[in-house]
C-alpha cells in the first residue's frame, strides 16, 4: 500500500516534487540563443523578412537579402555576437555569381 511518506520519499529520489534532476548543469547550445528584442529595435527587418516569406510561399532563398539585413541588424544591436556573413550562410556576391554560373553550367 502506498501512503503519504512513501510518496515523498519517491519524490525525493526522482528529483523533486515537481520532477527534474536539480543537480544537472543544463548544456547551453553553441547558436542560436541570443538576447530577445525587448526594445523592437530589429523589428523592420523582421517584419519584411516574415512578410517576404508569406507572399514568396515560404522559400527562404527568396528571402536571403531580408534575412540577412535582418542577421546585420542584430549584430548591430549587440543582439547577437558578432559574425562574418559568410560563416552565417552568406557568400560575397561574386562568390554566389560563379557558383550560379556553375550551376547554370551544369543544368545544360
Amino acid at each position: 500500500m502506498i501512503n503519504s511518506e512513501s510518496i515523498l520519499v519517491l519524490q525525493l529520489v526522482t528529483g523533486g516534487a515537481f520532477g527534474g534532476n536539480r543537480g544537472a548543469r543544463p548544456v547551453p547550445p553553441e547558436k542560436g540563443v541570443f538576447p530577445l528584442d525587448h526594445l523592437h529595435e530589429c523589428d523592420l527587418e523582421k517584419k519584411d523578412y516574415l512578410n517576404c516569406l508569406k507572399y514568396g510561399g515560404h522559400l527562404s532563398e527568396k528571402c536571403r537579402q531580408f534575412s540577412k539585413k535582418y542577421l546585420e541588424c542584430r549584430m548591430e544591436k549587440n543582439l547577437m555576437a558578432k559574425q562574418d556573413m559568410s560563416e552565417l550562410g552568406f557568400a560575397e556576391k561574386s562568390e554566389m555569381e560563379s557558383s550560379q554560373a556553375k550551376g547554370s553550367i551544369k543544368n545544360e
